[in-house]
């Protein structure tokens, strides 16, 4: 029973984490792309999971493909997260 209640705490606080830890859709534009180096420039809205002020900075891409959706000046939504200690966009499209 001990166990049985541990894993449960054990998986209540996984959960937990992971959903403060998930990446939200972020405003941001397009200010530079650098295909060749795999990284965006984006000016950008508040990142809460990642806790970060609204700013302009580069992010690197989890995919360098996701460089050819998006052009300089587009306005776009895109979510990122830490991928091994670096700050990542993990998916980004052109905003509606």
């Amino acid at each position: 029973m001990k166990i049985a209640s541990t894993l449960g705490f054990a998986g209540a606080m996984l959960a937990a984490s992971l959903s403060v830890a998930s990446a939200q859709s972020i405003n941001g534009e397009v200010v530079k792309i650098e295909t060749d180096r795999g990284r965006i420039t984006l000016k950008h809205g508040a990142i809460p999971n990642l806790e970060m002020d609204p700013m302009t900075m580069v992010f690197r891409v989890a995919d360098p493909a996701m460089l050819q959706q998006v052009r300089q000046g587009d306005r776009v939504t895109f979510e990122a997260s830490r991928v091994n200690g670096n700050i990542t966009v993990t998916r980004i499209q052109r905003a509606r």
